[in-house]
């Protein structure tokens, strides 16, 4: 749980870099890319990823959550959730304070604080960008570097990487 606004902020942001550096990582080609026939492809994984934040407006959050439909087109997801994410941490700023972590709101029958479903938000994005970065490279794509030096990165400096 976060117990400030700014601890939130400082994190969202650090977090939605390595976010967007994943999306815009995207091609047009990939987004058909599934890990097996019957499930999210990249493009609905990604899509998934960016609209989940108007999940955040069922907190009382009020901002443009975004459209419904996917595009067929890679930036245009990239470009979409920069304005969301962007959307929403400015709602977290001008309509919460930092007492407004610590209340709650009922979501599917169960309570839950302000402030654990802003962390929750945060790992909701590294679990699917973990999972993107799977179905990158099964696409053909490099991943960028996230927490961390890739496969490649180790290569590129001309060391063994781990495998």
């Amino acid at each position: 749980m976060f117990a400030t606004i700014e601890a939130f902020a400082a994190e969202w942001e650090s977090e939605a870099k390595l976010t967007d550096r994943v999306l815009s990582a995207l091609t047009d080609d990939s987004l058909q890319q599934a890990i097996v026939a019957d499930r999210r492809t990249l493009g609905t994984l990604a899509w998934h990823l960016v609209t989940s934040l108007r999940y955040m407006t069922a907190l009382g959050l009020d901002f443009e959550a975004g459209e419904q439909e996917q595009p067929d087109r890679a930036v245009a997801i990239a470009e979409e959730y920069r304005r969301i994410c962007s959307a929403m941490l400015e709602a977290v700023r001008t309509q919460w304070c930092d007492a407004s972590l610590k209340e709650t709101q009922t979501i599917m029958g169960e309570e839950w604080g302000n402030g654990d479903s802003l962390r929750f938000t945060l790992m909701h994005q590294a679990h699917h960008r973990g999972q993107i970065t799977v179905l990158m490279r099964q696409a053909g794509l490099r991943p960028p570097e996230i927490y961390g030096p890739t496969y490649e990165s180790w290569v590129d400096k001309g060391m063994a990487p781990l495998a």
